[in-house]
């Protein structure tokens, strides 16, 4: 399921990441790869927060969408 279905505060894993090789290779380089640990800080108009590799990262619903747990 999509990153943006996740409950907040719960650890998921990243097992997929989507989308083209730019949008992939930006979102590995913010730390979004596969085996990772990623918890959903808050959720405001399906934009995101999340926590990544000890980083806490804001990223948009269409980006979100894209990393599947």
């Amino acid at each position: 399921m999509p990153l943006t279905l996740a409950v907040i505060g719960e650890e998921n894993i990243i097992k997929r990441i989507g989308g083209s090789a730019d949008v992939r290779a930006h979102l590995q380089n913010l730390g979004f790869v596969c085996g990772a640990v990623v918890t959903v800080v808050s959720s405001m108009g399906g934009n995101l927060i999340v926590n990544v590799k000890n980083a806490r990262i804001a990223i948009s619903k269409e980006m979100a969408q894209k990393i599947y747990i």
